[in-house]
């Protein structure tokens, strides 16, 4: 049975990085909202959004969603630093500072992201492996 579509903000992220299972993790135990969803970029929802925004195929990066709604008509996708950076406006607390980052220039921003997603695999305690949410979580996880 087909999901309904988000009502609110999706992480997608590399499904076959421990690095970004460990980030993941990370998000959901921070997570006082709660209403974060999260999906693998090779998801069926991932492949949908990618097949909607074709300017990122070759984005091999973690990606905030923000579906359309009454506010912005439009959905939007954030890739890189951008990203990263909305996921801890969404974290808030202590993480709101992360704000002050804004102000340096998108290219010098994404680059050290660049730099880090190039070194992710290795970046993991245990190397590469899957994310296995619990049976609360599992909810918030897009197919």
């Amino acid at each position: 049975m087909p999901q309904p579509p988000p009502d609110g903000p999706v992480l997608l992220y590399d499904g076959t990085c421990g690095f970004c299972a460990e980030s993941v993790q990370y998000v959901l135990k921070h997570d006082r909202k709660r209403s974060l969803r999260f999906a693998a970029l090779d998801s069926a929802f991932g492949g949908g959004v990618l097949r909607r925004h074709p300017e990122l195929a070759e984005v091999d990066s973690v990606l905030w969603v923000q579906p359309a709604n009454r506010a912005s008509p439009s959905e939007r996708v954030y890739a890189r630093s951008a990203a990263a950076l909305e996921v801890l406006r969404y974290l808030g607390g202590i993480w709101w500072l992360a704000a002050v980052v804004r102000v340096i220039p998108t290219t010098v921003r994404d680059a050290a992201y660049l730099f880090i997603a190039r070194h992710r695999h290795h970046l993991a305690r245990g190397g590469q492996q899957c994310l296995v949410p619990t049976e609360e979580e599992r909810a918030r996880f897009l197919q």
